[in-house]
């Protein structure tokens, strides 16, 4: 079982229309999680909201003595809505890290990675240790940023800091092309060697539906995290339950999302 850590919210502030990042300081004892990763989070002595809620991990930093990791957020209803008026200083109850994270393959000449809305979070942290790690340091690294508009876009900054070319794409053509980011990349997609390329992605469902429409005849390795609603992020509960197929093409299975993933192949998946 997972220790619950108190931290304290070192900064909160809303960084694109109705998206905020929340950096909260830890406990040296906190491990460090794998991009693709998760926790779960609860504001220290509040009733409301009484469920905790899951956050992907977009940046980690680890010093001597303390560390700190960043979490992204979309206000969207009453819960998220309490935490974006939480101040600097207040107490919250971190779970994690959770989940299984993204597995970065051995060298690859091409990695691409594509995310879109909210789908950002874990992708940038991915994009942080890709840039770091040594088999990845002479691979061509692309990065796919899809969001509704201009304001939505979120990681770009981070993102340009690091060894990536960059393609945006807005819903309404507010910034980089117009379009779908799944559009984009097709676009692109015959330019990668299937056996010399990894493909990772997080979005919404019918984005990460739409890659998978793109990718079921081709030989592309592709790990998808997937955005559940989760209640206990630990696998007791199954409300985050989703369809896999098994060896059978007639049959179905079902693995919890917070404790099988929520990183998946892409073809494990039953997308409907």
């Amino acid at each position: 079982m997972k220790n619950v850590y108190i931290g304290e919210i070192l900064r909160n502030e809303e960084i694109a229309q109705d998206c905020f990042l929340m950096r909260v300081a830890l406990h040296v004892s906190f491990t460090d999680p794998r991009p693709g990763q998760f926790v779960m989070l609860r504001v220290s002595g509040l009733a409301e909201p009484l469920l905790s809620r899951p956050f992907s991990v977009c940046s980690f930093e680890r010093q001597n003595r303390s560390c700190s990791l960043d979490l992204f957020y979309h206000v969207i209803g009453r819960g998220t809505q309490i935490l974006a008026g939480l101040l600097k200083g207040t107490q919250v109850e971190i779970l994690g890290p959770l989940g299984r994270g993204f597995e970065v393959a051995g060298h690859k000449k091409n990695i691409v990675l594509l995310g879109g809305g909210m789908g950002m979070a874990p992708l940038i942290y991915l994009a942080m240790q890709l840039n770091k790690d040594a088999c990845s340091s002479s691979s061509a690294m692309y990065f796919y940023l899809g969001a509704q508009n201009a304001e939505a876009v979120i990681g770009l900054e981070q993102l340009k800091k690091l060894s990536f070319t960059i393609f945006t794409c807005t819903d309404d053509g507010s910034m980089g092309e117009k379009g779908l980011v799944t559009q984009i990349f097709l676009k692109d997609l015959k330019k990668f060697v299937p056996g010399e390329t990894m493909i990772y992605a997080c979005g919404p469902k019918p984005m990460l539906s739409a890659l998978a429409k793109i990718l079921q005849k081709t030989k592309y390795p592709c790990q998808v995290s997937l955005e559940e609603r989760m209640a206990c992020g630990i696998g007791a509960c199954l409300g985050c339950a989703v369809a896999v197929k098994r060896s059978k093409k007639s049959s179905l299975a079902y693995k919890r999302v917070c404790a099988d993933g929520p990183v998946f192949d892409i073809n494990e998946i039953v997308w409907k």
